[in-house]
């Protein structure tokens, strides 16, 4: 987590899942990363299994905060978020993953620049809420959840339930000249 970070205290507890396996990340134009996401069973042992492997692949690659389901390859509304230790984050609920999530409440829309590992050589300005609550159901138990947030942790969840519902980022940047050549550090 980033100095000064809140990690507030939730009134839920992200399930333990056992060690997943680091799958291969699908990359645009696949499309499954255009196919809106099944609703699941969260407590199905499939699904807690794609979660732990989420959060192994997340793991494995770089400067990822959050994967969905179809970038594995999967349409589900399954997604992990972590953004622990991000530069960018205020508010940060640790390591989880949440399945079949709905947005209940935006606000405070402002534009920001955007990657995604399914999108390795792009950018974009995108604008999102800062300020979110969402709803939805934890792995192994199917316990419905709230979470509210804000700023990166905030632009983050609404990355990956966009995936879940078949989007991409490039589906929502902010005009044609908002799509960058991604840039690489040394």
């Amino acid at each position: 987590m980033s100095e000064g970070a809140a990690r507030p205290r939730p009134a839920w507890v992200m399930p333990a899942l056992r060690a997943g396996r680091v799958r291969p990340v699908v990359t645009a134009p696949d499309p499954v990363l255009a196919t809106c996401g099944e609703r699941v069973d969260p407590r199905d042992p499939v699904i807690v299994q794609l979660g732990a492997d989420l959060f192994a692949t997340q793991a494995d690659s770089p400067g990822c905060v959050g994967l969905a389901a179809q970038q594995v390859g999967i349409a589900a509304q399954v997604f992990s978020v972590d953004v622990t230790g991000h530069a960018k984050t205020r508010t940060c609920h640790g390591r989880f993953v949440l399945c079949n999530t709905e947005v209940v409440a935006a606000s405070r829309r402002e534009r920001g620049r955007e990657g995604c590992l399914s999108v390795p050589d792009l950018t974009g300005d995108v604008a999102r809420a800062r300020r979110l609550t969402v709803r939805g159901q934890l792995p192994v138990s199917g316990e419905w959840v709230e979470l509210q947030t804000d700023g990166f942790e905030a632009v983050a969840l609404q990355h990956e339930i966009d995936h879940t519902q078949g989007l991409i980022f490039l589906d929502r940047v902010a005009g044609p000249g908002a799509v960058h050549p991604r840039r690489t550090y040394l």
